[in-house]
């Protein structure tokens, strides 16, 4: 039976992007291709607090322990591999029970599954449709991937997802693509692929979510739209401030909606820091 190292699960509302306040299952997995350390930080500087706290895992024996961050990644514990120790490796049937235990009536009704990260799309394609063929999964109608659109769909993978979707007409089935920006620390050629998000376009709902600290990044923000433009890409662009912590989050979350305003694009909240302070499992 086919597994996945699950570094988080848990049923709360999602905070961001085109299902922001829908009631979701998070299936958080483990492993990313990006640290994002440069999150939070003076241009060109990486923060070093995931690996400061990484010093000393020893100390934490749950996610719920870990503090959280104010720069870099705010999923640190999801990446990095001084904790993948408390990321256990689960059957996919272990994961539909789970599933049914935190869903109110033990069934999918209007929730949604987000399968999120680290990196969903980067090494466990082969295991998702053995999970979403459970029984218990037979009902589910909106699926996300929330990745940061670098990974692309294994033939087999993109063909069941097709399937999957046509197997019933109210199916949805969505791409949250956060192209990483400089911000970020990672290198534009790693980070923005638009080829690949045009193919996730192919299969379902896509749409860009890009985290603006400074009023400063948006002419970076237009010119990576004007790549995946060319590429061919026809979804929505989202705006989200930067802030994993309610106080940077706060800096800047008015200025960002205007930016969004100004350009057209949408606005995408984090409800997540302000309602239950970023805590994980939230």
């Amino acid at each position: 039976m086919a597994k996945i190292k699950i570094a988080e699960l848990f049923y709360s509302i999602q905070g961001e992007g085109r299902y922001m306040g829908v009631p979701s299952v998070f299936l958080r997995t483990f492993g990313c291709n990006f640290k994002c350390a440069g999150f939070g930080m003076p241009k060109g500087q990486l923060s070093t607090e995931a690996d400061e706290i990484a010093t000393v895992a020893h100390n934490y024996n749950k996610y719920e322990e870990l503090p959280l961050v104010k720069t870099g990644c705010d999923s640190y514990a999801s990446w990095h591999p001084d904790f993948k120790n408390l990321s256990p490796m689960l059957t996919v049937d272990a994961i539909a029970d789970r599933c049914r235990d935190i869903l109110p009536g033990a069934s999918w009704g209007d929730t949604h599954l987000v399968i999120t990260g680290g990196e969903p799309l980067l090494g466990w394609q082969r295991s998702y449709p053995e999970l979403l063929t459970m029984p218990f999964m037979a009902d589910l109608k909106e699926l996300t991937f929330e990745t940061n659109g670098t990974q692309e769909l294994s033939a087999s993978f993109y063909n069941f997802l097709r399937g999957w979707k046509a197997q019933a007409p109210d199916r949805e089935i969505t791409f949250s693509v956060s192209p990483k920006l400089s911000i970020s620390g990672e290198a534009h050629a790693e980070a923005v692929r638009p080829k690949i998000v045009c193919e996730y376009e192919e299969v379902g709902t896509a749409y860009l979510k890009f985290v603006v600290a400074h009023d400063t990044d948006l002419q970076e923000i237009e010119d990576t739209v004007a790549e995946y433009r060319t590429a061919g890409f026809k979804g929505h662009i989202y705006l989200m401030p930067c802030g994993g912590v309610e106080s940077v989050y706060g800096l800047n979350n008015r200025a960002v909606a205007e930016m969004a305003m100004q350009k057209g694009w949408r606005y995408s909240d984090r409800l997540q820091v302000p309602l239950f302070k970023n805590e994980w499992g939230t």
